[in-house]
């Protein structure tokens, strides 16, 4: 302490006496180096210095106690968050070495029974945080089960415990545009849209616009769409508010609406243009959502029986075990086994309509004979029974029993907004059509 009391008192002055040459040069050297806003402050004191005429200085020593808050020593001041993903072939005790656990008790997590097991939940790709203190001892551990659920393991004096609850998700609204090159989907994951908002806005703009053969270079979409975050990052994507495809020129708009339908006390939403027309049609252009078409509708060589001979309908080409739709609500006729058509399902649907789906693998499960079914239902599985080269569905539309071309014929809307509610849906739709304008002038401004 005694060195500390003479290294406090030290002064930066040298004795007070009448100033020689070699001091006046260690003061005008001291004054070069000193900020100008200390200088001024200082000339007085230079003054007192050099004035032997003056009372001699003075110097105290003054000793100040220091304060110093107390180390806050309880086990959560050492106590830190981490977190890493969890990658395809990572074991449990290769993502806590990575967390930086040092912890032979936290590996009974990975042997804990495995249905009820905490980490039932754990899939690759999955960001996971943890509590440790400063011992590397796990407290605990959470990350998110699918897109709406939240794991959280905690450690207690009995050992770990696990629970499942729904997540707190915050609703944002994105707005993305893009351009295609080659396909929807190259043209979403370079925009970074998420697939299913692809999948939406195929669905969306499906009555209008053939996704198997309409695609051209240089069309644009844009949309504007949910996304659901948790701490910050993206968990899920929502539904589609709003949309624009401009396709070979051509521009379509489409605003989702919550409560277009009222039926009882329940509510229904749609997609409508800005002006209120149902973008529903009464039928779905394709039963498939992206495939390509092995065989148009009219004449062509069969490939079994080798012969010319109409084709009445319109063969698909997609891998076995595809998903097929229906494409308009209606009431199953037939479901079995028919001939040449394989396994096959025919729909039938208001005005005298009916569609046939054909070569399929199987049926959806508890689909028979009167079952009801609506529009984009999965119905039944693509597949190769009955006269079949190859997987694929064979997909006839029918009017009066009669097959049409299903890629030409003009499909009639779905049921429009009442007069009574279109004036709730004009106001509604204002705001997401001037986001649809913001985007398409954005996009005109950059390219000229």
């Amino acid at each position: 302490m005694k060195k500390k009391k003479r290294i406090l008192s030290q002064s930066i002055w040298p004795e007070a006496r009448p100033a020689g040459p070699t001091q006046l040069s260690w003061l005008i050297g001291g004054l070069v180096a000193l900020p100008i806003a200390f200088l001024f402050g200082v000339v007085a004191a230079f003054g007192t210095v050099q004035d032997s005429s003056g009372p001699p200085l003075t110097q105290d020593t003054v000793i100040q106690a220091l304060t110093v808050d107390p180390v806050d020593a309880s086990p959560e001041a050492s106590e830190y968050w981490t977190e890493e993903r969890f990658e395809r072939g990572d074991t449990f005790a290769a993502l806590l070495e990575k967390l930086g656990v040092e912890d032979s008790e936290a590996e009974r997590l990975r042997r804990a029974p495995g249905p009820n097991g905490p980490l039932r939940w754990l899939r690759p790709g999955t960001t996971v945080q943890a509590r440790i203190n400063a011992s590397g001892e796990l407290q605990a551990l959470w990350f998110m089960a699918g897109r709406d659920s939240l794991v959280t393991i905690e450690r207690s004096a009995e050992g770990f415990s696990a629970a499942e609850q729904p997540a707190p998700l915050e609703r944002q609204t994105v707005m993305k545009t893009a351009e295609i090159r080659s396909s929807l989907f190259a043209a979403s994951d370079a925009a970074d849209i998420p697939d299913s908002v692809a999948v939406q806005l195929a669905e969306i703009f499906a009555g209008d616009i053939d996704f198997h053969r309409d695609l051209r270079r240089g069309d644009r979409f844009s949309a504007v769409y949910e996304m659901f975050y948790h701490a910050g990052r993206a968990v899920k994507s929502g539904r589609v508010l709003a949309a624009e495809f401009v396709n070979s020129g051509r521009s379509l708009r489409a605003v989702w609406y919550p409560d277009a339908v009222r039926t009882g006390s329940s509510e229904r939403g749609g997609y409508f243009t800005p002006e209120g027309k149902n973008l529903r049609k009464a039928f779905l252009r394709s039963p498939l959502e992206f495939s390509r078409i092995t065989s148009g509708f009219g004449m062509r060589r069969h490939p079994i029986q080798q012969r010319w001979q109409a084709h009445k309908g319109v063969d698909y080409g997609a891998p076995a075990g595809t998903r097929v739709r229906a494409t308009s609500d209606g009431v199953v006729q037939f479901a079995g086994v028919q001939g040449g058509y394989g396994k096959v399902l025919i729909l039938r649907h208001a005005g005298g309509y009916s569609t046939l789906y054909a070569h399929l693998n199987g049926f959806s499960r508890g689909l028979q004979r009167g079952a009801r079914v609506s529009q984009g239902d999965v119905i039944a599985f693509v597949g190769q029974t009955g006269w079949a080269t190859g997987p694929h569905l064979h997909y006839e539309f029918r009017a009066n029993g009669e097959q049409r071309n299903p890629l030409t014929i003009a499909f009639p809307a779905a049921q429009a907004l009442t007069p009574d509610r279109l004036p709730a849906f004009l106001q509604y739709a204002q705001a997401l059509s001037a986001q649809l304008e913001l985007m398409r002038t954005s996009n005109l401004a950059l390219l000229d």
